[in-house]
């Protein structure tokens, strides 16, 4: 039987571990260079430097080593991200901008109609009324009466209800009194206007007499709003509203104000009044200002 050559035979090149060391060394040098490059290439392109007039400036090629990376297809890719991104075409610069849609005129909205189903005619909305001024329309003013002197006097605010006598100027161009014998009258200025003629009309009373209060005791109590009525000889009656009272020192009696025409027919009631005196009587004298607001059959 023969013996086994035991010999060894030297192993193929292809098989030695030094091929395949150098084959895995190769192969990831080739890996990573292959990776860089890649990556260079999908790097964004450096922001371009462009012109005042919106022109895209073609950046400078790249100085060194890097300067030929990428060839044809990077420079390709760099103009072509260049103009998408920074070019400006013409028409849209000569162009103006289009205005905006509020500015533009647009239809009118529909009009909604009053009725019980929205979108279906119905009756027509009511019209509202007119504004009315918040100053009150003032009354008109009561038709003049002709001349007719006064009978009767009366103040229903006082329960005051007199005869009227007619009065004149003394001889020294004063008004004179009623009688004090009787407490209860009032005097009427018989040269001036009657009552419910244009003008204005004057009647005076006494406040109190030796025998005691008389007719004009509490006019001074009487306030603006209360109604003053004059019945005439004719039948007819005068009635006056009051407007203001006021009292006055004899010393600075206003007699323009007091006894003065005045655009409407008015009224003028006169008593003694301010402070007394046992020896000169009283300081002043009471003013009642009334105006015409009506005239009717007594």
């Amino acid at each position: 039987m023969a013996r086994p050559d035991h010999t060894r035979r030297p192993r193929p090149w292809h098989r030695t571990r030094a091929y395949r060391l150098t084959r895995t060394v190769v192969l990831t040098v080739t890996l990573a260079v292959g990776g860089v490059w890649w990556a260079r290439v999908d790097e964004p392109a450096p922001a371009p430097v462009t012109a005042t007039d919106r022109t895209p400036v073609t950046p400078a090629a790249d100085s060194g080593e890097n300067a030929d990376d990428g060839g044809p297809v990077r420079e390709r890719a760099v103009r072509e991200t260049v103009v998408r991104e920074w070019a400006v075409p013409e028409r849209a610069v000569r162009q103006p901008r289009p205005a905006p849609a509020t500015e533009r005129p647009g239809p009118a909205a529909p009009t909604r109609t009053a009725g019980p189903v929205q979108g279906r005619p119905g009756p027509a909305a009511p019209t509202p009324p007119a504004a009315r001024p918040n100053t009150p329309t003032p009354p008109r003013p009561p038709a003049l009466l002709p001349r007719s002197r006064p009978t009767r006097f009366t103040l229903p605010y006082l329960g005051i209800e007199a005869p009227v006598v007619d009065l004149r100027l003394d001889r020294h161009g004063q008004l004179t009194a009623p009688p004090d014998d009787n407490s209860n009258l009032v005097g009427w200025y018989a040269d001036g206007p009657s009552p419910g003629e244009n003008g204005t009309v004057v009647v005076v009373g006494h406040r109190d007499t030796r025998a005691g209060p008389a007719v004009f005791i509490g006019l001074d109590a009487v306030t603006p709003g209360r109604r003053v009525e004059l019945r005439r000889a004719d039948g007819r009656m005068a009635v006056y509203t009051v407007d203001a009272v006021k009292t006055y020192d004899k010393a600075h009696f206003p007699s323009r104000e007091v006894y003065g025409a005045r655009a409407r027919p008015e009224l003028r009631l006169i008593t003694c009044g301010g402070g007394y005196d046992r020896r000169t009587g009283y300081s002043g004298n009471i003013v009642v200002y009334a105006h015409l607001t009506a005239t009717r059959s007594a």
